[in-house]
């Protein structure tokens, strides 16, 4: 996103440099470990997607305030916490191509960690009374968490279907990305009316985030040039998965489902599946449906007067969808 990100960021450079230093403050603490692993967390910031869309969506709908800086610490203090959490629950070693926490410090303190950043995102919010932050991310929080027991416990039956599919990818990506976008508009004392479009925007464009994610599994290649199959393997049921399963016949859905269910660590039978997937159209009613999302926000994003923040959300928007990983 190197090239991308600094032309999305152009309209708010100097605020998201001032952003860095201060996130860094609100992740401080007294305990020396804690403080050792906060800075290595900050080190291997990834792309900051998420701050982004909260200072852009403060400006276009207003001006940045001193709560927007908090609102982006916020979703970024949860997204974090989210990520530590993550890495456990997966048993993830790596995390954008280093150790993840739990590798280096292990599952207890990892999971402390996780816990410490979540409860440093509420304080941020009482301390400073900015209640219609707090009421944003216990949403969050709370739909992030059921996105994930609703996708563990559908991936046991492998009976999902695609308005479930739609509900666990908005609660367990969208909400965030919405969050922000609702946190943004709320930080610069933005009407009902806007904040709400605003949060609409966001999930949208989160949806067509996690469907262009979901796509990746069937795209992008491992060293020898295979898909990687990773979401099968996990018996994770994405979008091109289940157009084919509602479109295709019995006896073929069978196989499927039971590829699935008992050979999902088979690399080969993994391979086929992603081939079966390929030739019945499953990607390219994926992507349909994707570039309807990103239509949607567009829509909502074209609905406020052309500046560069719109234009900047507009790359930012295009970027999700385009993006090589």
């Amino acid at each position: 996103m190197s090239k991308v990100a600094e032309q999305i960021k152009v309209p708010i450079a100097d605020e998201m440099k001032l952003f860095e230093k201060r996130f860094y403050e609100s992740m401080k603490s007294k305990v020396p470990l804690l403080d050792r692993i906060t800075q290595f967390i900050v080190r291997r910031k990834g792309k900051q997607m998420r701050p982004m869309f909260v200072f852009l969506t403060a400006k276009l709908s207003g001006k940045i305030t001193d709560k927007t800086y908090r609102a982006a610490s916020l979703i970024e203090l949860i997204h974090t916490a989210t990520l530590v959490h993550d890495d456990v629950v997966d048993e993830s070693y790596m995390r954008r191509g280093f150790f993840s926490i739990n590798a280096l410090w292990k599952n207890k303190i990892a999971i402390l960690v996780g816990d410490y950043l979540l409860s440093k995102s509420l304080l941020l919010a009482t301390d400073n009374q900015d209640f219609d932050l707090l009421a944003i991310i216990s949403r969050v929080m709370r739909e992030m968490a059921e996105g994930e027991l609703l996708q563990l416990e559908k991936s046991r039956k492998l009976d999902i279907t695609e308005g479930v599919y739609f509900e666990i990818i908005r609660q367990k990506t969208a909400v965030l990305i919405s969050a922000c976008c609702e946190s943004g508009a709320c930080s610069s004392y933005a009407s009902e009316n806007i904040s709400q479009r605003f949060r609409l925007f966001g999930e949208y464009a989160g949806i067509a985030f996690q469907i262009k994610d979901d796509l990746f599994d069937y795209t992008n290649t491992n060293l020898i040039g295979k898909p990687i199959g990773i979401d099968i393997q996990e018996r994770k049921i994405t979008l091109p998965l289940i157009h084919v399963l509602n479109t295709t016949d019995p006896e073929h859905k069978k196989w499927l489902i039971n590829s699935i269910k008992n050979h999902n660590k088979n690399k080969e039978r993994v391979a086929e599946i992603i081939e079966f997937v390929k030739k019945n159209g499953g990607l390219e009613y994926t992507v349909e449906k994707m570039n309807e999302y990103k239509q949607k926000a567009m829509d909502i994003l074209f609905s406020f007067p052309k500046d560069e923040n719109r234009d900047s959300l507009e790359l930012m928007l295009n970027y999700v969808i385009e993006r090589k990983n």
